[in-house]
């Protein structure tokens, strides 16, 4: 465990930091796949949408 003594004695304990890493840029296919995501979305809300409108 990691941790320093105070003055007195008192111990403070911190956390692990996790490893640090850095994003990379989504692929085509991936870009494709939330183009298809945010279009089945949108597609879903309009309908639901329309069907509340109609209902009420």
């Amino acid at each position: 465990m990691r941790y320093t003594v105070e003055e007195g004695g008192r111990l403070n304990n911190y956390a692990i930091e996790p490893k640090i890493y850095e994003a990379t840029p989504p692929t085509a296919s991936q870009k494709r796949n939330y183009m298809i995501m945010g279009t089945v979305g949108a597609l879903l809300v309009g309908g639901l949408i329309f069907v509340a409108v109609s209902v009420s």
